[in-house]
């Protein structure tokens, strides 16, 4: 019934038009002649004339925005929709937000800030101790596409059931049953309880009897839940009830569970019950949905008999019954009721557009989180046992476990044969038994590891001793391949040779009398060499199976092979590695027999009980609990910029590595053999001064340590070392900081062959070497090689030599003539320390200039420049402090060079960043840890005003230009740190309380208005030489201007704006096209884009009311400079229609996703706001009519055009080869009085059956799949009337699109479909007093274009039936446009089917928008 009345109206319509427009027929053939007159035209020429003719759009200046808002103060906060036209007060804000990282306290020493004297100390310090410093715009979710709003509608299933009348024909047929079946009704069947109600006793359990339901939809529309015996359907049922008598469905259950009751209208109840809960709540839910069914048809029918009371009146008397006897307890809140159903059920019209189904987020920017700890693959390694076949009790009494014979000491960490490198620190193991350790127990605990003084206050929460012994270890890996071992070292105490040490171990015969006789010797060196240690064995295993970090856990330890000791240091090792899967080579190294019993396994993020490298323990951490601590093992990260993170914790750890000794030729000490090196960190070389106790102990010992030895070999005088000695250095280096290494011959030999002289000497001192830390105020990272000296002089640091036998400093006797004796290298793992000389310099020069000396730019112009120069991963890790301090340089720049140059660095950091993959830094940077200087006027500047300063010197087009497409490639950065300078500043300096002209000096107004202008040729001009750059630059400036509504005076905004857009022009490349779009979709995305265009009243005079106003239906001037920023876009639109396909494209989908976006804006839900909102677009509709010639209804049309139309196909065709046309203007007029019925009809207030339509029965007898276009259809796009007298158009002063030349070439059938979704929107969205005053503005043929417009509309999105898509299948239409009513791409029927019962009388827009 619903299709009919469209028809019955649109035919009405046509009657009227047709009966004083006969002019159109006389002259068709006068246009198909001017149309033929171009059929030799190339695109080439078409593409010329477009340039010439197309005039560039006059420039219309925007209005004064703020004045704007104080002189009409009173009518916006009268308006009932003042919230559309106000900017809310808490737009922005700045938050802290508390710096979260793993630990359970700061990673950065109590003390370390008032240590600091260095000023890059102190900055990183302050770093890591600042907190998050955020700018919370409050209603951001809404700035960006509509596919990101908060609260988008969640995807359809399916769209709501209906029953057409074109199906109705095709299933009339069928039997009642399956009719339901096909409609698409509601059914369900199963097995449930049903209660005998007519007992006189109360419904008991066992009263209830098992029986078969089925819920059917007879053809009337109405449902019967039928039961059985069983699930044989087909024969008679047992009984049946008749939902269209029933008022409600509630649980029920006192008398069983999961039992439900159905109310009848006589009073009688059925009670029901279910197997489950969710069995119960599925029926009553269909069958609530099944009584709201039937309310709305009763409803519907009360609306029909309202508009048709002689029709309904016998209805009523036939059923003996109203609304009121009806469902009485549901009729109390009809209205309420209809109106929560429309609102639940209907669809909004968008959401059946194929695009806004799309999930396209590649306009959404990339989600930024704070700087944080990041790791590579992480790895658990669990140490179990270490065993050799020598073996027996060490206990005194023999009574005890079998063990290992003497103490050995494992060391393990990662080597990395690819990169031939060491990439972890060691992780000391110490896998002794109890009694077995109780061997050393005699030693002096000075003598072996230092003093035991307990430990100082990193570790206050931790208990000394349940660190003593770790077994758990967690190694990280950065890049992971299978060519990574994790590499154990095993040591034991100095006996003597390693020869010696591991013959036992390597027989396999009787052992028992070879451990007793191992036992007594290791008993006697344990009590006199404990803190000595000596190389062992060695072993390895792989960690990795593939690059993808995946673990090799079926992989073991290889077998013990004795270490030998010619190749001791790490590069023997890496060899030793590299023939690893050669078995021929590995079979030739020598075994001992024993067994290393480690796994290793993935770490979980909630990993329990653990500390950092600095012995720092985590969140997760437990000190109650029993569980072993696990110990994290520093990763040597490569010094690669894309490996590198920035650093977030303090970390000041310095890593020794004693490489090698040259005694063969000394003559200063008669005995220099087994050769012990013990290392030092002292802050003075005066004579009593003593150790610092930072140094890293080994397990058994205290945590730290005041020294540290190297495992010793015996009887050699070139000794090589392995060692690595780990110090945790003081937060502020000085000069008088350095290691001492101190040597010591070590006798092995016990025996004293009856002398009773003297007491045996253990060591005797045999050199002293010492390593100043700092050279050049930075730490000595590199290889080394120091001589040594046989005293060790108070002052020894001051000792300078100055050639020809002449020195500086205390007397010092060097060993074999001050030669370089000793190789030592060090390895500095700091995030307070940098080894780049650049970076230092830099820092240096401002701490001199802060302290009070003259700072001359030249010299500060010198250390900027070397910045460049910086490495790549020094820059990375200290990224957040090197910006911060380069920002602060930037605001106390005299000299505009300082500032050029400060910009210049920052554009290299930016596109280093960039170029390594890593602007994720940077975002985060930006977001989090950037923080504007407080502002001084007398002193400081404000860095948004210095930058903006700076950026247009640099884009200047005498500037270096590799500099300039660096800025413009990543002018991202650079407008986000002016936006968050901007909100900073006005929060902090309380300027957010003035007037938004008040906010920022003249001179920043001037420096924005410059920077944009610079821009323009650069992006207008340069694109294709720098397609990247440009492209970035547009979009970027497109987000400044866009947040510049937030700060700014908006009308100072509006006028960039206008002057950014002016510099693209018709017949410009696509790419400009696709620019300019771009930018006008980013800054009408803004959260306040309604308020920004005033949707107010502009009127003379005082209006009282909104709907007073005289809305603009044309793009005039006046509505473009009142409503500025969507008249700017359909200007733009309007323009774009004139360009070809590629361009028309771009600019219909900016205006449509807007469109989607108010659609879907909760903010904008109600239909007061949405109307409000659809006045902003009431000109869209003469876009729409200039352009109406181009819609060629009968290529577009869904379904064949009428075969008995007359008129020829050219009489209809547009020209296929010229684009363009003037519009030929006919002399004639046409009476502009139309039938008041036409009106009513159309309005739904007057019955649509007048004379001036058909006949209805003829009407329905007729092929509802036809056509809805009558044989004249050829004529429905009527020529332009030359006497407007009564059109929208004598308001305009100037013409829509600036020119007089409009492309008559046919848009393509998603372009038609994405403007008619645009132009129903409207439509939908406006009010009814605004769809009424156009109609009576517009002129006759204007009116005409406009349901010319709507009919296309009845065309593409008619649902042509089930027949008609069965007939299109076989032949596998390429662009069929209609799919079946359940499909989520569906068209949305015209007409509504009885599942909804509406009839007539609701007016066009309802036929139109469902």
């Amino acid at each position: 019934m619903g299709c009919t009345t469209s028809v019955i109206l649109f035919k009405g319509i046509r009657t009227v038009f047709e009966r004083n427009c006969a002019y159109m027929c006389k002259h068709q053939g006068e246009n198909n002649a001017l149309e033929c007159t171009a059929y030799n035209w190339t695109k080439e020429d078409s593409e010329l004339l477009i340039a010439s003719c197309l005039a560039k759009p006059k420039l219309i200046e925007p209005l004064d925005y703020e004045n704007v808002i104080v002189q009409k103060k009173t009518q916006i906060l009268n308006d009932c929709l003042r919230e559309m036209l106000l900017f809310p007060y808490d737009d922005f804000q700045t938050a802290l937000l508390r710096r979260q990282d793993r630990y359970q306290r700061s990673t950065v020493p109590p003390n370390a800030l008032q240590d600091a004297q260095s000023l890059f100390v102190t900055e990183c310090i302050k770093t890591y101790n600042s907190d998050w410093h955020l700018v919370n715009y409050k209603y951001e979710d809404y700035s960006g596409e509509f596919r990101q709003l908060p609260n988008k509608m969640a995807k359809l299933d399916k769209l709501p059931v209906h029953v057409y009348e074109v199906d109705e024909e095709v299933d009339k047929d069928e039997d009642a049953a399956s009719l339901g079946s096909q409609k698409g009704g509601i059914t369900k069947h199963g097995w449930l309880y049903k209660g005998n109600m007519n007992s006189a006793i109360s419904v008991t359990m066992r009263s209830f009897k098992r029986r078969f339901f089925h819920l059917i939809q007879l053809g009337d529309g109405s449902y019967n839940l039928n039961f059985y015996k069983d699930e044989k359907i087909s024969k008679e049922p047992k009984g049946s009830i008749f939902l269209d008598s029933c008022m409600g469905v509630v649980q029920n259950n006192k008398v069983r569970r999961f039992a439900f009751e159905l109310k009848m209208q006589d009073k009688s109840s059925y009670l029901l019950a279910a197997d489950s809960e969710v069995e119960m709540e599925e029926w009553i839910t269909i069958l609530n949905k099944i009584l709201q069914l039937n309310f709305e048809a009763v409803m519907q029918e009360k609306r029909n008999g309202d508009s048709h009371e002689d029709d309904e009146q016998s209805k009523l008397e036939g059923s003996g019954s109203g609304i009121d006897s009806y469902l009485p307890e549901l009729a109390k809140s009809a209205r309420e009721a209809e109106i929560k159903l429309k609102s639940e059920s209907r669809v909004k019209l968008f959401y059946l557009d194929p695009d806004a189904q799309k999930l396209d987020f590649s306009s959404a920017e990339p989600e930024v989180k704070p700087f944080e700890e990041k790791f590579g693959k992480r790895i658990l390694v669990k140490c179990n046992d270490l065993s050799f076949n020598l073996q027996c009790c060490v206990a005194e009494n023999e009574e005890g476990p079998t063990t290992n014979v003497e103490p050995f000491f494992v060391t393990l960490s990662l080597f990395d044969v690819k990169c031939n490198r060491k990439i972890s620190a060691d992780f000391h193991v110490d896998l002794n038994h109890f009694s077995v350790r109780q061997m050393l127990a005699t030693t002096s605990p000075s003598l072996r590891n230092g003093d035991r003084q307990s430990l100082p206050a990193p570790l206050g929460i931790l208990h000394e001793a349940s660190m003593q012994y770790p077994k758990q270890g967690i190694f990280s890996v950065t890049c992971p391949h299978p060519d990574i071992f994790l590499v154990a070292r095993i040591e034991k105490v100095l006996q003597g040779s390693i020869t010696h040490g591991a013959e036992p171990y390597m027989k396999s015969s009787d052992s028992s009398k070879v451990a007793q006789k191992v036992l007594k010797n290791a008993k006697q060196a344990c009590q006199r060499l404990g803190q000595y240690r000596m190389p062992f064995a060695w072993a390895a295993r792989t960690l990795f199976k593939d690059a993808s970090g995946n673990l090799d856990k079926s992989a073991r330890f290889s077998a013990l092979y004795k270490q030998d000791s010619n190749k001791l240091s790490n590069e023997d090792m890496l060899k030793l590695l590299a023939d690893f899967r050669k078995p021929e080579k590995m079979a030739k190294l020598p075994v001992i027999l024993g067994n290393l019993d480690i796994t290793i396994d993935n770490v979980s993020s909630d990993f329990p009980n653990y500390v950092n490298s600095s012995y720092i323990p985590t969140k997760q951490f437990e000190t109650c609990t029993k569980m072993p601590i696990t110990f994290e093992v520093e990763e040597f990260v490569p010094c690669i910029p894309k490996h590198t993170q920035p650093y977030t914790i303090y970390n000041n750890h310095l890593y020794v590595y004693p490489k090698s000794l040259k005694y063969d030729s000394q003559k200063s000490f008669a005995k220099a053999r087994n050769i012990a090196i013990c290392i030092e960190f002292k802050d003075s070389d005066e004579e009593d001064s003593k150790p610092l106790k930072c140094i890293y102990g080994r397990p058994g010992g205290p945590l730290f340590t005041e020294s540290a030895f190297a495992a010793v070999l015996h009887h050699h005088q070139n000794p090589e070392f392995y060692d690595e000695i780990k110090i945790e250095l003081p937060t502020q280096l000085h000069e008088k900081h350095h290691l001492l290494f101190t040597f010591f011959h070590v006798s092995c030999d016990n025996s004293n062959k009856g002398s009773t002289k003297k007491k045996d000497v253990v060591e005797t001192q045999v050199g002293y070497s010492w390593l100043p830390l700092l050279k050049d105020g930075r730490v000595v990272t590199s290889e080394q090689h120091i001589p040594v000296s046989a005293n060790l002089p108070s002052g020894y640091l001051g000792f300078q030599e100055h050639g020809m036998g002449r020195h500086y400093g205390p007397e010092i006797k060097w060993v074999d003539g001050s030669k370089p004796l000793l190789k030592v290298s060090t390895h500095l793992v700091s995030t307070v320390y940098t080894q780049d000389q650049h970076l230092h310099n830099f820092f240096q020069y401002c701490q001199k200039t802060e302290s009070g000396a003259q700072a001359l730019g030249s010299e500060l112009v010198k250390y900027l420049k070397s910045l460049h120069a910086m490495e790549g991963h020094v820059m990375i890790a200290f990224l957040p402090t090197i910006l911060n301090q380069l920002f602060r340089v930037l605001t106390r720049a005299t000299q505009e060079e300082v500032a050029v140059n400060v910009t210049r660095v920052i554009i290299h950091v930016v596109a280093q960043c960039h170029e390594e993959g890593l602007e994720g830094h940077l975002r985060s940077y930006v977001k989090y840890a950037y923080k504007a200087e407080p502002y001084i006027a007398s002193e400081y500047k404000t860095v948004h005003e210095e930058l903006t300063k700076s950026m247009t010197t640099i884009l200047k087009p005498s500037a270096d230009f590799l500099t300039s497409n660096k800025l413009l490639k990543y002018s991202w950065f650079f407008f986000e740190v002016l936006i968050k300078s901007m909100a900073q500043h006005l929060i902090e300096n309380s300027k957010v309380k003035l007037l938004r002209n008040q906010r920022f000096p003249a001179s920043y107004h001037h420096a924005v208005e410059t920077v944009v202008t610079m821009l323009m040729p650069h992006i207008t001009q340069k694109y294709r030489d720098n397609p990247d750059a440009s492209k970035n630059a547009n979009h970027s400036l497109a987000v400044f201007i866009k947040r510049c509504f937030t700060f700014m005076d908006r009308g100072f905004v509006f006028k960039q704006i206008n002057n950014y857009i002016s510099c693209f022009a018709p017949g410009d490349p696509k790419t400009l096209f696709e620019y300019k779009f771009e930018f006008l979709r980013v800054v009408c995305n803004h959260e306040h884009y309604i308020p920004l265009n005033l949707p107010m009243p502009f009127g003379k005079g005082r209006i009282q009311r909104y709907q007073d106003l005289q809305l603009d239906y044309a793009l005039t001037d006046e509505f473009c400079r009142n409503h500025f920023l969507v008249g700017l876009l359909l200007r733009e639109v309007g323009a774009a229609l004139q360009e070809f396909r590629e361009v028309r494209v771009i600019a219909i989908s900016v205006l449509k996703n807007l469109l989607i976006k108010h659609s879907f804006d909760d903010r904008y839900a109600s239909r007061s706001h949405q109307a409000r909102i659809a006045t902003l677009y009431l000109p869209l509709f003469g876009l729409l009519i200039e352009n109406v010639q181009r819609i060629n209804v009968r290529d577009v049309s869904p379904f064949p055009v009428n075969p008995g139309s007359t008129v020829k196909e050219e009489s209809l065709t547009l020209p296929a080869v010229n684009p363009l046309v003037t519009p030929q203007k006919s002399g004639g007029t046409l009476d502009t009085s139309l039938h008041k019925d036409l009106f009513g009809a159309i309005s739904g207030i007057a019955s649509p059956y007048t004379n001036s339509t058909p006949n209805i029965n003829s009407v329905r007898n007729a092929d509802s799949r036809g056509s809805l276009i009558s044989t004249d259809s050829g004529n429905s796009l009527p020529e332009r009337n030359s006497e407007k007298s009564n059109s929208l158009e004598k308001h305009q002063q100037s013409g829509t699109l600036g020119n007089s030349v409009v492309r008559c070439d046919k848009l393509d059938q998603s372009e038609i479909k994405s403007l008619l979704m645009c132009f129903l929107y409207i439509l939908k969205s406006m009010s009814d007093d605004a769809l009424f005053t156009y109609w009576n503005k517009a002129s006759t043929a204007e009116l005409m274009d406009f349901f010319t417009i709507s009919e296309v509309c009845l065309h593409q999105f008619q649902y042509m039936g089930k027949r008609y898509i069965a007939s299109m299948l076989p032949h596998e239409t390429p662009c069929m446009p209609c799919c079946t009513p359940h499909s989520n791409t569906v068209r949305e029927p015209v007409g509504r089917g009885t599942g909804d019962r509406r009839r007539s009388g609701a007016g066009l827009r309802s036929r139109l928008l469902w």
